[in-house]
């Protein structure tokens, strides 16, 4: 089993910045990818920058330019540094992660299909 904790979640302005912080712990292993996803009340929970593999990343389009998702390997931590925050970006963002499921040209890849485990989320709120 995988624990995941959030933090650096909070209040912005917009314009603004927050990172975000998740740590694992358990059996996460090496080809594991991690990633995070949002919800906003009266939406559905989306996918907002994901490891797709080691070195690979994906975005949604809504953040692509303003997120950074990136990791600290030996830490088993990622992170997600979201600048130029805008009103839109608030949710309650969620760490996830998933067990390498494709194994191709040798090498592991997370297709994201259905994320193995879920952290308790962490608030992002910003105002105009």
């Amino acid at each position: 089993h995988v624990q995941l904790v959030e933090s650096g979640g909070g209040s912005v302005q917009a314009g603004g910045s927050l990172r975000l912080s998740c740590a694992a712990s358990g059996s996460i292993r090496r080809n594991d990818c991690m990633g995070w996803f949002r919800q906003a009340p009266g939406k559905e929970r989306e996918g907002v920058a994901r490891f797709v593999s080691d070195d690979g990343t994906n975005y949604a389009d809504s953040v692509k330019g303003r997120f950074t998702i990136s990791k600290d390997n030996a830490k088993n931590t990622v992170y997600l540094q979201m600048n130029s925050l805008k009103p839109e970006d608030t949710a309650l963002y969620y760490c996830a992660a998933e067990r390498a499921n494709i194994f191709s040209g040798g090498r592991w890849y997370c297709s994201w299909a259905e994320a193995d485990y879920w952290g308790q989320g962490t608030q992002v709120t910003v105002s105009s």
